[in-house]
């Protein structure tokens, strides 16, 4: 198993077996929550205009994302997985845009599968991963950590590759501790910023046995997160 692990939105990786793009604050975790609630799909919007044309033509989606961290004037939900958490979403289906995970999981559709994940799902996701490649010389495992310069996704990746190469080296105490000191986590204990709920980081650092993994369908209208349950 060959892993590589990119940094930023806007990477294409080379053609691999498996793409496992990383949004730690806090798309995927966002992602993660909602099908804990019981969502059905999650459709990928690549811009806000994408989004609103797709609510036009189905109006009975959910529009969810942010840009900049910020919620979307006209959207249903924005982006905090506290929030989310709290929604009656059962049965429901997602539409999500957002500045970093979303616009790098566009990028990495080469794969012959895609998966993703924040923190919160990334043991299940790359016990999953390493199940299905273990063995497997030439098999090319590319993680995509979204955020150009979050410490958080580039922690979350490289305790993945822990986990997929069995040095076990990186523990999750310490990328909890990289997640919630984070560049971009300063905002979320900022007093000054209320639209940044302080909530999300505890969502954004907590590991969650949950028994299924996040894997993208790219054979539908439009790229679709599903839920796979555990083998």
């Amino acid at each position: 198993m060959n892993i590589h692990i990119y940094q930023g939105n806007e990477i294409t990786p080379e053609d691999g077996d498996a793409n496992i793009v990383i949004d730690v604050i806090r798309a995927f975790t966002v992602a993660h929550h909602a099908f804990l609630g019981g969502v059905k799909e999650i459709w990928l919007a690549d811009s806000i205009e994408t989004a609103f044309c797709i609510k036009n033509n189905y109006p009975h989606v959910l529009l969810t994302g942010e840009r900049n961290g910020l919620p979307i004037p006209g959207f249903d939900l924005g982006h905090s997985p506290a929030a989310i958490a709290k929604q009656p979403l059962a049965g429901k289906t997602l539409v999500q845009t957002s500045t970093n995970g979303v616009k790098a999981a566009f990028r990495a559709l080469c794969a012959k599968e895609v998966y993703v994940t924040g923190f919160s799902n990334a043991k299940m996701t790359a016990k999953w991963v390493l199940r299905k490649w273990k063995g497997k010389d030439n098999a090319r495992i590319n993680m995509i950590a979204s955020h150009p310069t979050g410490e958080d996704d580039l922690a979350c990746a490289l305790y993945m590759e822990s986990i997929l190469t069995g040095s076990g080296t990186i523990k999750p105490e310490s990328v909890i501790k990289e997640i919630v000191n984070a560049s971009v986590a300063k905002k979320f204990l900022d007093p000054g910023q209320p639209a940044f709920n302080p909530a999300d980081l505890e969502f954004c650092s907590n590991e969650t046995d949950c028994g299924f993994v996040m894997k993208i369908d790219p054979t539908g209208e439009f790229p679709t997160i599903v839920r796979v349950e555990d083998e």
